[in-house]
């Protein structure tokens, strides 16, 4: 068994191509797949399978060869870390992907503390949605990635890091502030700005789901999967909108003239959580992140701000 041959089909299993595979080891279709085919004969198995014209699929046997080959590079690039960390080089890349609340709120702090412990981790960090996040972490194409438990698929590993609720944003002196807990009876009366009807966004969907449920009539004057956004559009009087936050006390938003109602009676609690792939050998600074992240190490200090887009 090569570590060409291996490398090849790794890449082809790992990013569902010969194209893709084609372009992110600058080989040539043919040639990888003359590496594959070589080291299905040498196994005297089938590695891989077709699924009409343009997607492949992994052999029982594949699964089995495909999670032998990613143990064996995760070794060999925290060897090459250790080896380039003790000549004082760059030590390795560690790739983070989550919604833009989450980085633009809860990332800072740690980050500037990491880069401060590793300045020689070659660091990407991914703005994307919940469910691109999703993809990323499955295929391989990121290191970590951060989504709300209710999103963690269950082929992906899920870590909690910070507990969140829903609330119900509106004005400061809004006439919502003034009920002891607020109704979807009361909600349906004032203009709602919402997230796009989308997987991606589960609690506009139950919102919709119970008002239709109570007979009740609602408007939504404005679609928005960013909560900096709509709680603009809230200060301003457009509208009231839902929230996931890490807590209450939120003091950006404080600042911004805005209230913040509970909705625990309808939503229950979520966690974000950090989604890896199961089993998923991490080197000594990916852990470090991950340690940094979940507190476990003293001296980063926690932002604890607001949580993912929704």
């Amino acid at each position: 068994m090569e570590w060409q041959q291996l490398l090849g089909f790794y890449q082809v299993a790992k990013l569902g191509s010969f194209t893709r595979a084609g372009e992110a080891t600058y080989r040539s279709q043919s040639a990888l797949s003359q590496q594959v085919k070589a080291l299905e004969e040498e196994l005297a198995c089938p590695l891989l399978e077709r699924i009409g014209r343009q997607r492949l699929r992994l052999t029982p046997v594949g699964e089995l060869v495909f999670r032998f080959a990613e143990t064996i590079f995760a070794l060999s690039e925290q060897l090459q870390a250790e080896l380039k960390a003790r000549q004082g080089g760059q030590i390795g890349r560690l790739t983070l992907a989550a919604p833009f609340t989450t980085i633009y709120h809860l990332f800072p702090k740690v980050l500037r503390f990491y880069r401060e412990q590793f300045p020689q981790v070659q660091l990407t960090i991914l703005d994307r949605s919940q469910s691109e996040v999703i993809t990323l972490v499955r295929s391989g194409e990121v290191d970590m990635g951060i989504v709300s438990a209710s999103q963690a698929p269950p082929d992906l590993t899920a870590r909690r890091w910070l507990e969140v609720e829903t609330f119900l944003l509106t004005p400061v002196g809004h006439p919502l502030t003034r009920e002891p807990e607020v109704t979807m009876a009361e909600i349906a009366r004032y203009p709602l700005i919402l997230p796009p009807k989308t997987p991606t966004y589960p609690r506009r969907s139950k919102m919709e789901e119970e008002l239709k449920r109570l007979g009740l009539e609602y408007h939504i004057i404005m679609e928005s999967s960013n909560v900096e956004l709509s709680s603009l559009y809230v200060e301003m009087g457009l509208g009231i909108t839902l929230a996931t936050l890490v807590k209450k006390e939120l003091p950006e938003l404080h600042a911004r003239q805005l209230a913040f109602l509970p909705l625990t009676h309808y939503f229950p609690p979520d966690w974000i959580t950090v989604l890896m792939r199961k089993n998923k050998l991490l080197t000594s600074y990916q852990s470090a992140f991950l340690n940094i992240l979940l507190g476990k190490i003293q001296g980063c200090p926690s932002d604890g701000v607001v949580g993912l887009n929704r």
